[in-house]
């Protein structure tokens, strides 16, 4: 699985990004070690304020874990991979708080430490932690025979089509997929040998090769959003100025945002807004749809916890009843009769811990099958929306052409005008 870590700060913003439970289906606090706080806003808080002895700025560490899109993951395997990582940066016995997210049929998982160290009041240093992650992730793949991607492979090749959450939250705004967004640059810079050609082959894709500020080579869609043509082909700056040359010959952004303006009229917007609508108007059914799984998924998630915990109580009254008490109990300790009941007990506890896990994980794994067959169709219809978009960008473009050429006309007929009535020249 995927692991991604960071040192950081803002507890807060932290707390309150894992318990969102409006852009997950299901968010579940799973473990709380070495805090005081009975949930995770106090927890982290308690983490900030035991900070404040010591020097250290980012005081704790951020650790996700995603399986892969195809893959279920169990409780244990996450949990297993939990206690490894923790071992691999350094970070044993650590307070630390692990939440359990699920999201389109996926799990995975968050866990944060502390990086403060109670006794000597002094931060745990963390060197090469990001080795050490990728280490532990590629053995995680292998282990469990799953398909290695590219960027953990020994020979290199990360996917051009891999994004930031910089880019994911750009192309959430625009209401599209950001590897669609990245297929059109690599294509159009694939089949460009010139600034001119790529110029010409992102305008047939929607898009506007510009100036940007810091004099490097950007694009705009017709909304007007910037996109960095380096960081969406996925190559360096130089190899771009190599390729294209200086963007001095191009417009800058504000030019070419109000080139863009004045050529896209009223009516291709009401275009644009009718397509938005429809999706919106397409989608409605899906996200009831949607709301009423994961409101059903949670009760039942809740009725097997509630079952689980009344057993619990049950089941741990009954092993409390075979310790006998007085000179009975007296008399088990002096023979060993006491402590083979304890252990028999211990047994059947741990056996009833891994029963309710592996009930859990049941329900879980059945709940994201069904929210999976869901997020196909929810798949296939922002397909079908890029679509749309893609041929909606293609007329306002042919639109823009005619309208360009229509303005030269015009200004060559003014200029043979202007020198039709004119005297012989002297």
């Amino acid at each position: 699985m995927i692991l991604k870590g960071s040192q950081r700060s803002g507890a807060k913003n932290l707390s309150e990004h894992l318990m969102n439970d409006k852009d997950n289906d299901h968010v579940t606090l799973y473990e709380l070690r070495g805090f005081v706080g009975r949930n995770l806003h106090e927890a982290l808080a308690e983490a900030h304020a035991i900070s404040k002895g010591t020097k250290c700025q980012q005081y704790m560490f951020s650790l996700s874990f995603n399986p892969p899109k195809d893959q279920n993951a169990s409780e244990q395997d996450l949990l297993d991979a939990i206690e490894r990582a923790e071992r691999a940066v350094g970070l044993d016995n650590q307070p630390r708080a692990i939440v359990f997210h699920e999201k389109v049929g996926r799990r995975h998982a968050h866990v944060v430490w502390s990086r403060i160290d109670a006794n000597t009041m002094t931060a745990i240093n963390l060197p090469h932690f990001k080795n050490r992650l990728m280490s532990l992730s590629r053995e995680l793949y292998l282990e469990h025979g799953w398909d290695l991607p590219d960027g953990l492979r020994c020979d290199g090749g990360r996917s051009p089509l891999n994004f930031t959450l910089a880019e994911w939250q750009q192309a959430k705004r625009l209401k599209l997929d950001p590897r669609e967004i990245k297929r059109s640059f690599i294509e159009a810079w694939q089949q460009s040998d010139s600034v001119k050609a790529f110029q010409n082959a992102l305008e047939e894709r929607g898009y506007f090769l510009a100036k940007g500020d810091r004099r490097g080579f950007v694009a705009l869609n017709i909304e007007g959003e910037v996109f960095s043509v380096a960081r969406m082909v996925g190559v360096k700056t130089k190899e771009v100025k190599a390729k294209l040359g200086t963007p001095e010959q191009l417009d800058g952004v504000d030019d070419t945002r109000k080139r863009i303006q004045s050529k896209v009229n009223d009516k291709l917007h009401g275009f644009i807004d009718d397509v938005d609508r429809k999706r919106q108007q397409d989608f409605e059914p899906l996200n009831q749809q949607r709301q009423a799984m994961v409101s059903a998924h949670r009760d039942e998630r809740t009725k097997l916890k509630s079952g689980q915990q009344a057993r619990e109580k049950r089941e741990a009254a009954e092993r409390s009843l075979r310790l006998n008490k007085g000179l009975r109990g007296l008399w088990d300790k002096v023979t060993g009769q006491s402590s083979k009941v304890k252990t028999q007990n211990e047994r059947e506890a741990w056996d009833a811990a891994k029963r309710d896990q592996q009930q859990r994980d049941d329900l879980v794994k059945a709940q994201m099958v069904e929210r999976r067959k869901l997020q196909i169709q929810i798949e296939k219809l922002r397909r079908k929306h890029a679509q749309d978009r893609r041929l909606l960008a293609r007329e306002i473009l042919q639109t823009m052409r005619m309208a360009q050429q229509s303005e030269r006309m015009q200004a060559m007929e003014r200029q043979r005008e202007q020198t039709r009535y004119r005297g012989p020249s002297l």
